[in-house]
């Protein structure tokens, strides 16, 4: 599998300079680059990463279209191969490809890590993103995690080389409580194909 060199990603950015002048806020922020965005991971980061059972992730084409998605797993599902990187798989979806494929355009990727239930604090974790096979990965990492779950393999990973990460404050981060997922398959519930298509078409066409 085709990999993308990896590219620089400066932070602070120009943008994020120019507003902090113009909002008064550049002490603040170089207090804030001072003490908390770290070129690597830290052991609490790793230990942070590791009991994480879900991701949200940030990526954009070669024009700077932006795409949002969100991945989850078992607790580790994203595995930290070391200080300097991490990766997660791919299995199958709806075919579209959209994280994956932006990657191939552009290997500039976020990723942002919330603990709902315990701690209540947020990770950031900016790096530069590759897709790698499964045989082609594991042979570098034997220790990758499997998938418990029966019949799933992943069609290929996400590898990526972190650049910087930083503290998402728990201000605002609500407290959720892990529960058994309901049936998706209720009464009146339409399939998710047809869950923002069919359904919402007709409400909004019939609020005239």
């Amino acid at each position: 599998m085709h990999l993308r060199p990896s590219t620089p990603h400066p932070a602070p950015s120009q943008g994020e300079r120019a507003l902090q002048a113009h909002m008064g806020t550049s002490e603040r922020a170089d207090d804030f680059y001072d003490r908390q965005v770290r070129p690597r991971l830290t052991l609490a980061m790793n230990e942070f990463i590791a009991r994480q059972t879900m991701v949200f992730l940030s990526t954009a084409d070669a024009r700077g279209h932006c795409d949002a998605s969100f991945r989850a797993g078992p607790p580790g599902f994203v595995a930290v191969l070391d200080d300097l990187h991490l990766a997660y798989p791919e299995y199958r979806g709806n075919g579209v490809m959209a994280s994956a494929g932006n990657i191939t355009e552009n290997p500039h990727m976020g990723l942002l890590f919330i603990d709902f239930t315990h701690d209540h604090i947020g990770l950031h974790v900016n790096g530069s993103a590759q897709l790698m096979g499964d045989r082609e990965l594991r042979a570098i990492c034997p220790t990758l995690p499997r998938d418990s779950a029966p019949g799933r393999q992943a069609e290929m990973w996400i590898y990526i080389t972190v650049q910087e990460a930083y503290v998402h404050c728990s201000k605002h981060i609500p407290h959720l409580e892990p529960a058994h997922q309901p049936n998706r398959r209720a009464p009146g519930r339409p399939k998710d194909g047809d869950y923002f298509t069919e359904q919402m078409t007709h409400a909004c066409l019939g609020q005239g």
